[in-house]
């Protein structure tokens, strides 16, 4: 108890709050608790300082299981703590579930035996708040921030700053796609356009959204690692010789529209919609990826419009719709047409689109799904085959760099 009034009373500066000084109090106990255990100085899986630890009483906790005055990330309101408890720990062994919540962890992750033997030996105080700096240190420990984690397979493409590979997570088995971005460019990276995009994806959690796994960084490059599907929109119609079955072009445009308004409520714009962006895997879930500005790479000679420099961009007479999309019902072509208002204010909204008419034929299960859920999930939604399916035998693009064709 000695040691704790000692150590209590040199946290306590006046140059901290009374919540900065406990937190990091608990960090020190922590990691001197640890260091006690190595040695073997233990009583039976409790703490050797008096047999007490502190813990915040009152103290919100993030989704991610840090606390909100750790990490300071959180939209819930802080509550400030009211006094300090000693508490009698009991030891418990970790599960594969708690460190997986703890650590805000896919469910597919697989943590490494020797990591998950040595939190049984340390037994740390999951009850209490977890700093950045503490949850950062377990992730890379684990594996995630490493190169060595992931198991390059084969290139897919290469733009002028990114080349693509389809990998394989270590940890899960599952394959990935490792988009590395070169950092030492000639010409120079774009890197505001790179922490951008990864500022949204890493806060951007939705079933239509491309989801950003990891991110590995060196003095040469910055590796994004995302989930790996298999191919995009551009491709799929190519393999369909651009002869779709309706019924999938509106499962494929409900799913935009789903994407889209979970970003609009957030205040964040995609701002480079295209085929290209759109990936798609296998069962149909279609997501948003690529979030950015067109540019000269994506799009040769934009820079050098006249129209894109001032944003003057012209008016047009409008066509009769049913002329370019001849196949689609009259609900489609009324739908399209309030996509297409000039006036931003007049344009129908993503959130307002998923409840048009033109939906109706998905039910209205659809519309109560958690963002994180696919629509696939219904037994009621199902893609159909294509008119004029064929299998490409080369792709030509992939998360937005262009496909190898010597390959």
């Amino acid at each position: 108890m000695k040691k704790f009034k000692r150590r209590l009373s040199l946290t306590l500066r006046g140059s901290q709050t009374i919540d900065e000084s406990l937190s990091e109090l608990a960090e020190q106990m922590t990691i001197e608790e640890n260091s006690s255990k190595d040695n073997g100085v233990s009583n039976n899986g409790r703490i050797s300082y008096g047999k007490v630890h502190i813990v915040h009483e009152n103290l919100k906790m993030g989704s991610d299981g840090e606390s909100d005055q750790a990490s300071g990330t959180s939209s819930d309101e802080v509550q400030s703590p009211t006094g300090v408890c000693l508490r009698n720990r009991i030891h418990r062994r970790i599960s594969m579930e708690d460190l997986n919540k703890r650590l805000s962890l896919p469910a597919d992750i697989r943590i490494p035996d020797v990591y998950l033997e040595k939190l049984q030996i340390n037994s740390p105080p999951f009850d209490q708040p977890m700093s950045r700096r503490s949850r950062r240190a377990s992730l890379s420990e684990i594996g995630f921030g490493k190169m060595e984690t992931y198991i390059k397979l084969e290139k897919l493409g290469e733009g002028t700053y990114a080349t693509v590979y389809k990998g394989r997570s270590k940890l899960t088995e599952n394959l990935v796609a490792l988009k590395e971005i070169r950092l030492e460019h000639e010409e120079g990276a774009p890197c505001t356009a790179i922490r951008e995009g990864v500022s949204l994806l890493k806060d951007l959690k939705h079933a239509n959204i491309v989801t950003l796994h990891d991110i590995v960084h060196t003095d040469k490059s910055l590796t994004l690692v995302f989930e790996y599907l298999d191919k995009d929109l551009k491709q799929y119609m190519d393999d369909c010789g651009n002869i779709m079955s309706m019924h999938n072009v509106k499962l494929f445009l409900y799913q935009i529209l789903r994407g889209l308004a979970y970003c609009h409520r957030r205040k964040v714009l995609h701002r480079d919609l295209k085929p290209q962006n759109l990936l798609i895997n296998e069962k149909g879930e279609l997501k948003l990826a690529d979030f950015g500005t067109p540019c000269q790479e994506t799009w040769p000679g934009i820079s050098s419009s006249d129209e894109f420099r001032n944003y003057n961009f012209p008016k047009y007479k409008p066509q009769p719709l049913i002329n370019h999309a001849p196949r689609l019902d009259t609900e489609g072509i009324e739908l399209i047409a309030k996509f297409l208002q000039y006036e931003s204010k007049k344009r129908i909204s993503a959130e307002e689109a998923m409840k048009h008419a033109y939906f109706r034929s998905l039910g209205t299960r659809v519309h109560t799904l958690p963002e994180s859920v696919s629509i696939f999930s219904l037994k009621e939604i199902q893609l159909q085959k294509d008119p004029g399916f064929r299998n490409s035998a080369y792709p030509e693009t992939a998360y937005g760099v262009k496909i190898d064709s010597n390959k």
